[in-house]
């Protein structure tokens, strides 16, 4: 049991409004918010004084790599420091991968993660990667989905002769999505072109780091964004696009969203902020450490990215954390496709967000907690457990000083990474306290973060997109036409 906690004076900030109130919380949750709050508060509960202050929700980052094995490597954070990272910053809670090896069972899969991920700091929950086909992984699937609590399920239409599903495994897979009612998302690039490229980029020659971007342009994404839009389609069911990067995958998404059907993106927060050009640093390890995919972009992608997140084409923000040091990156020295795949930001979100967004007028304080919070937990269903400052949800929340300064650096993080994407940025709007299930984990440069303290998260199947589907595909169900005999 924690420690009870009053904060006072602040301005709640939840995803329909802002208001004055006191927040009290005990025993991990929310168990008062308004006047009340502060007669309610036992006898040496602890105070915080929230005075020109937002008291949100805390973050939530539907897309991180903790610990990831990938090309022949492991990230430099784990579950407990890249957790630990994201409360420094404001992120309370986690959506992380269980990325199966081709052929292997899930479930051998799923238990190795887990074991990963008992040191979190913060509370947590996964998203399982479907990367073949077969009778096992669509039991698997629903035993995942009935008993463990996962409620979508990962596709990378890249990375071939790795981890790629080729369309016959996507239709089985969003089938079987449809069935346990679980959410199909998309790692969205055309993994044959993208193949196709990087050979053809390295026989003429390019083969250092400006090589990348040239080898995934926006095309590639945006072809992949649509076909998996349509299989969705046909099987009428919600589609959950990952890191959109580009004009032409926001448009194909709200040319779906247009006609009706229920289709989400997730953008980047280094998406929404880099162009390629980081590509072109005559530095190898700085080129290198923006490697990641989709890449970023030329310049004017970033401001449709923010208009389509303005307009709710998209839906969510996030990082795609995944932390590998210059030593492991020049492991593609001689050539771009041999480096790691990966860049860091779980714990700059939430400012950069704030100082880009709501500084600049592009976002309310409102929107802001839509699409760092609120959204992802609507979409995964864990919503108002999680991405609300309410009585009875969990007691994650962040104090939010939209007048506190610093300049971010890789020297100053907490994260394990040695290069941050974001490094000499100035920002204005940081947490001055974090709070994880009701304790204080951050206060004012005082990180408290504890080993093993976060708590994974089951998700319910048959969110209301599901309920919403359900009830369409029965109204447009086919009908036998009755011929005389």
């Amino acid at each position: 049991m924690t420690q009870a906690l009053l904060i006072r004076g602040g301005t709640v900030v939840n995803t329909d409004r802002e208001f004055q109130a006191d927040v009290l919380c005990a025993d991990g949750r929310i168990i008062a918010v308004g006047e009340t709050a502060a007669t309610l508060a036992p006898a040496g509960a602890q105070t915080l004084d929230a005075t020109g202050q937002y008291v949100m929700p805390g973050g939530i980052d539907p897309h991180t790599h903790m610990q990831l094995p990938f090309m022949g490597t492991v990230t430099m954070d784990d579950f407990y420091t890249g957790t630990a990272a994201a409360l420094a910053g404001g992120t309370t809670s986690i959506i992380d991968f269980v990325i199966p090896d081709p052929q292997q069972e899930l479930m051998d899969a799923w238990r190795t993660w887990r074991g990963w991920a008992e040191k979190s700091a913060s509370d947590y929950m996964f998203h399982v990667a479907i990367t073949w086909w077969g009778d096992s992984v669509s039991r698997d699937m629903g035993t995942l989905v009935q008993q463990e609590g996962v409620n979508s399920f990962k596709h990378f239409m890249a990375y071939k002769n790795a981890i790629m599903c080729d369309d016959e495994t996507l239709v089985n897979s969003f089938r079987r999505c449809l069935e346990l009612g679980a959410m199909p998302t998309v790692h969205a690039e055309n993994g044959e072109m993208v193949y196709l490229l990087q050979q053809e980029l390295a026989r003429k020659g390019l083969t250092g780091p400006e090589g990348h971007p040239l080898s995934r342009p926006p095309v590639v994404e945006g072809e992949a964004a649509n076909r998996a839009i349509a299989i969705a389609d046909v099987f009428g069911i919600p589609i959950y696009v990952v890191h959109v990067s580009c004009i032409e995958a926001a448009d194909a998404i709200a040319r779906a969203r247009a006609r009706g059907q229920r289709v989400y993106g997730e953008v980047l927060a280094g998406h929404l902020l880099l162009d390629d050009s980081v590509y072109r640093h005559p530095d190898f390890a700085t080129a290198a450490a923006h490697v990641m995919s989709p890449p970023f972009r030329p310049t004017g992608h970033q401001e449709h990215l923010w208009r389509a997140l303005q307009s709710g084409t998209l839906h969510t923000t996030a990082t795609d954390h995944c932390t590998f040091c210059a030593a492991q990156k020049a492991a593609g020295r001689d050539l771009f496709a041999k480096i790691p795949n990966g860049c860091g930001g779980v714990e700059e979100r939430m400012a950069v967000l704030w100082h880009e967004g709501v500084n600049s007028g592009r976002l309310t304080p409102s929107e802001f907690v839509t699409v760092t919070s609120a959204n992802a937990a609507r979409l995964f269903n864990v919503y108002p457990q999680k991405g609300c400052v309410a009585a009875g949800a969990d007691a994650d929340l962040v104090l939010w000083d939209p007048a506190a300064t610093k300049t971010i650096s890789v020297k100053t993080q907490f994260s394990k990474g040695d290069f941050n994407i974001f490094e000499g940025r100035q920002v204005r709007g940081l947490p001055s306290h974090t709070i994880s299930r009701g304790a204080v984990v951050w206060a004012n440069g005082d990180l408290r973060a504890v080993a093993g303290a976060g708590r994974y998260v089951k998700r319910p199947a048959f969110g209301t997109q599901f309920t919403a589907a359900g009830k369409r595909l029965e109204a447009l169900k086919p009908q036998p036409v009755a011929r005389p005999a």
